[in-house]
C-alpha cells in the first residue's frame, strides 16, 4: 500500500484517474511522440477515406440494382402483354 494513502479513506474516482494518468504518461522524447501522432493521424485519415469509399460503393450498388430491377420489371411487363 502506498504510504501517502495509508491514512486516507478508500480511493475516490478522481484519485484513480490521477493515478492512471500518472502510470500511463508517455515515455520517450517529444520528437518520437510527434511521429507517432502523425502516424496515428495518417491511419485515421486512411480509415476515413476507406469508409467514404465503402459508402460510395454501396450507393453505386444500390443504384445498379435499382436499374436492374426496373429493367426486369419492364421486361416482365412486356412478356405479360405478349401472352
Amino acid at each position: 500500500m502506498n504510504p501517502q494513502n495509508h491514512d486516507r479513506a478508500p480511493y475516490r474516482a478522481h484519485d484513480l484517474q490521477d493515478e492512471l494518468m500518472h502510470m500511463t504518461a508517455p515515455k520517450g522524447n517529444k520528437a518520437m511522440l510527434i511521429y507517432e501522432d502523425l502516424a496515428r493521424e495518417r491511419r485515421r485519415e486512411a480509415e476515413r477515406v476507406a469508409r467514404n469509399q465503402r459508402l460510395v460503393r454501396q450507393f453505386s450498388a444500390v443504384k445498379r440494382w435499382e436499374r436492374v430491377s426496373a429493367w426486369a420489371a419492364r421486361r416482365a411487363q412486356r412478356a405479360a402483354e405478349q401472352f
